[in-house]
């Protein structure tokens, strides 16, 4: 569904991504792992649109994106819940959830997907006339997820969905996670908490300075004596 082939990405004169080859298949949920500064946040802004590559060829379902517009990325089918939220919280919790759907033309359903996308988190559907500003750390994430889902995206990706939120929150975020992958939607996670992103994907990526070091399968990156030394604090 998505392949990066030498992916090069610069932030004036410094080499953010140092040539990244990587694949997510339709239907997995792969995740990136690595410390802070290690290009994982640059690789998923890189993918969507936000930062351009300089060199190299990101295909999405067999078309190249590489240089596409954000706004097109996102209709083609692949959206990004940012690190951070990024909610907008002069707006209510509704409207906020409603600007997923901007692109859609479908406008018909969009009320029924409200109802689909609020069943992951019934909080979010008790706080509509809220605005967004006023919601918990926890809630502002269910709102971002809910929010992307709106698009109906066919590869959803996930920039540090547990940052700064309570434990309850974040086991919440992880099943939800895995609900949205059953029901059809493939996911590429970047996530600091190497332990819990390796628990529900299928494969992994270790990053370095800009560059992937490591790629197996999930289980077998818990496994390993490096990674778990590295990464899973044993």
């Amino acid at each position: 569904m998505l392949k990066l082939d030498s992916i090069q990405t610069k932030y004036g004169s410094i080499y953010a991504l140092k040539g990244i080859d990587l694949v997510v298949n339709q239907g997995e949920i792969v995740t990136i792992i690595g410390a802070n500064g290690a290009g994982k946040s640059t690789t998923l802004n890189t993918i969507s649109g936000i930062v351009q590559s300089i060199y190299g060829r990101i295909e999405f379902d067999g078309v190249d994106i590489t240089h596409m517009p954000a706004d097109k990325i996102v209709e083609a089918g692949l959206v990004q819940v940012p690190e951070g939220r990024e909610i907008f919280p002069q707006l209510t919790v509704l409207e906020n959830i409603k600007l997923g759907a901007y692109l859609r033309k479908d406008k018909h359903a969009v009320k029924q997907d409200i109802e689909y996308v609020t069943s992951f988190f019934p909080r979010l559907s008790e706080r509509f006339n809220q605005l967004g500003g006023t919601l918990s750390g926890g809630e502002q994430q269910m709102l971002a997820i809910a929010r992307a889902l709106m698009s109906k995206p066919k590869l959803l990706l996930m920039d540090e969905p547990s940052l700064g939120l309570a434990p309850k929150f974040v086991y919440g975020i992880f099943d939800v996670i895995k609900k949205v992958n059953e029901q059809g939607t493939t996911v590429l996670l970047v996530e600091q908490n190497a332990t819990l992103a390796l628990s529900v994907a299928s494969r992994g990526y270790v990053m370095e300075t800009g560059k992937i070091v490591l790629e197996d399968k999930a289980e077998n990156l818990m496994n390993n004596e490096s990674v778990k030394a590295a990464y899973l604090g044993f």
